[in-house]
Parts: structure tokens; sequence; C-alpha cells
């Protein structure tokens, strides 16, 4: 592990160096190599082309503006994109980042952006996130390498954002599990593992996921059996890999765990495996174990820990859900633990299970 941490210090001291002038950069990723950028002063311009493609709505941020925006995070729309449907005469703005990437449209339910390298005509998806968010580029950096995890294409520095080019994916889960209605536990069981393997990976390296959800895995191959983790967004990397208290509190509504909503520290590692239960009852179930029309009656329910769990469910995966959806944090199963679990070693015969209904919303304020 002190090879993977060296190397990431390593990338990470270019990158402080590169966000050290004005001028842009581009991080190669693998290697931290730094190569001045041709722009002296943005990554991103406007180019103009003949609009012969639809034209979607201007969000409420234009990307092309990104770097006239002060403080704080980075953008949360693009600007007007190109579909690629009708022609006229007229002329469009459009962005382009580092005069290599071609910024389109957002994608659904993700913060990711569609992008095209302009010269191998490659699909690509970017993130675009302040320079300053150095806990996620430390925790790419430190299991870049890694297969469970989406590895960094390239990283382009700016004067306020990083854009983190990533390769395309097939699909995030939350839209699979959407899809199938639920899983059966075959299927599910081969994916959950993979989740868990991920956050177990990242727990030993000293990395906390925080928000961990279904759309955080995406899948690595058309077929849409092999998952990796999208990215390290609102992840901590820990200075003690063994002591996780953490303060600051992130997470989805629907995946927070009861801790979280008290005051006070709490368990990072441990506000993981609670979400791993809502996954988990997500893929098996087809519908949130917590549910609620408004935030103030969810959380209650979350804090009382009450759900149920339908009969559809095999025995193991219904003490797998209750082993992680434990109400004190200290009882949970651990990362380290669960890929032991009955559910998860053993291979059992097709469970035959009676039907669920499926409530997984297409989009909602549980999971944003």
């Amino acid at each position: 592990m002190s090879n993977v941490q060296d190397a990431s210090v390593s990338r990470l001291q270019d990158v402080e160096k590169s966000t050290g002038s004005d001028s842009a950069s581009v991080i190669t990723a693998g290697r931290g190599d730094i190569a001045s950028s041709p722009l002296a002063d943005t990554v991103i311009r406007r180019i103009r082309i003949p609009n012969n493609c639809d034209m979607r709505a201007p969000p409420r941020t234009p990307i092309n503006d990104v770097n006239k925006n002060g403080g704080g995070g980075g953008p949360q729309h693009a600007s007007s994109v190109i579909t690629g449907q009708h022609c006229d005469n007229e002329n469009v703005d459009s962005a382009l980042i580092a005069d290599k990437y071609q910024l389109f449209e957002q994608v659904v339910g993700s913060s990711l952006y569609r992008c095209v390298d302009v010269k191998s005509k490659q699909e690509l998806v970017c993130k675009i996130v302040s320079r300053d968010n150095y806990s996620l580029l430390s925790a790419h950096y430190r299991l870049d390498s890694q297969p469970l995890v989406q590895s960094l294409h390239e990283v382009v520095v700016g004067q306020r954002y990083l854009y983190l080019v990533f390769p395309n994916a097939h699909g995030d889960l939350h839209s699979y599990v959407r899809q199938r209605k639920r899983l059966r536990e075959s299927e599910a069981k081969k994916l959950f593992r993979q989740i868990c393997e991920t956050v177990q990976l990242c727990h030993q390296n000293g990395i906390v996921l925080r928000d961990l959800k279904l759309r955080k895995f995406v899948f690595a191959n058309q077929e849409q059996t092999q998952l990796k983790l999208e990215s390290f967004e609102d992840a901590v990397v820990l200075e003690e890999p063994e002591s996780d208290w953490l303060h600051d509190k992130r997470g989805c509504p629907a995946y927070v765990s009861p801790e979280i909503l008290k005051t006070g520290h709490y368990s990072g590692k441990g506000a993981d495996m609670w979400s791993l239960g809502v996954i988990l009852y997500t893929m098996l179930v087809g519908r949130y174990p917590f549910n609620d029309a408004g935030h103030a009656h969810l959380f209650a329910r979350i804090s009382s820990g009450s759900y149920t769990i339908p009969e559809c469910v095999s025995p193991r995966a219904r003490c797998l859900i209750r082993s992680l959806l434990r109400r004190e944090p200290s009882e949970r199963i651990s990362s380290e633990d669960i890929l032991y679990h009955p559910w998860l070693a053993k291979e059992d015969k097709e469970w035959v299970s009676r039907p669920c209904d499926q409530m997984v919303p297409v989009s909602s304020l549980f999971d944003d």
C-alpha cells in the first residue's frame, strides 16, 4: 500500500505545481507527466461551428462561462449542446477543453458530461470539480490502477477547475435495477460482491466513500456484468486509515445512516456499510428500504430503523441486509468481514421468490 500512496503523493505534487501558475496544464493519468497547454489563461474556450444539429435549451450555468464564476465548486450544468439532428445555416457556440475535448450535455442522472476527443473521436466522460479538490484526486491516484475503479484518462488543470476525463461506461446500476424492476439473487450476488470488494479496497486504503449509492457504480462492459466505481466525488482520504471519525455530513437522503442524522462525529466506514445495506435491499426488492414523500418523514423512518424485508428475499440475503442495516454502527458487519457472509461466500441454488412491488424512481430527491 505504501507504493500506491507514494505514487499518489507524487502525482498530487505535480497537480499542485501546475495549479500554482496561471497557465493551464494537462496531466496524463498513470504517469503524472505535465505538458503545458497552448492556452495562456484558460482551458475552456468557445468555438463557432455550423449549426447542423438541434440545440437543447441552455441550462442555468453555461459551461463556457465556468472560469468567470467566483468561488466554490465546479459548474452544475453545461451550455447549449449539440444533439445531431437538423441542419441550418447559422453558427453556434460549443465548448472545447484544452483544444483536446469537445464538451457535450450532462449524462442523465450523473454529474459527468459527455465529451469527445477531437483527434481520435473517442467518446469519453468528464467531471468538473474545484481545483482545490485534492481529496478526490488523491483517492483516484491511490487506486487508479485497480480494475474495480474507473481509471483516469487524463486530468486537465484550469484556472479554477479540474477537468477529470474518464473512459465511457455502459450505463449505471441504478438505471439497470430500475429497468429490470429487481434483480434475481444469483445476478444480484455477482454484482453486489463486486461492490463489496470495491468498498473493502477503499477502506483498506484509507478511503471513505460517504456518498455511496447505486448510481456510483457503472458497467465496464457491454454485457453489463462487470462493475466499476464511477468516481470518488465526496470521498474522504483519511490521514490515519484506522481513524475514520468524520464530522462533515454528506450523502444521498435515501442512503444516509441514522448516526449522520444526529449531531457530532460518526464512523465513516460504518456509514458506508449502512449504505451497502440500502443498495442490497434495493437490488433484491426493487424499492428503497426507507421511503417517504418528504425528507422529514424519510429521516424519521431511518432514525427509527423501521423497515420490512418481503418474503421474496431468501433467508441468507435477509440476514445480510439485517447485518448491514443496524442502527448501531459498531454492530454492523465490516467491509473486512462481509465477503465471508454465507450469502456471498456460498453458491446457493436459484432462489424461487414471490413477486415484489418495484418502486425505484427514475429520478428523485432521494437519489440526488
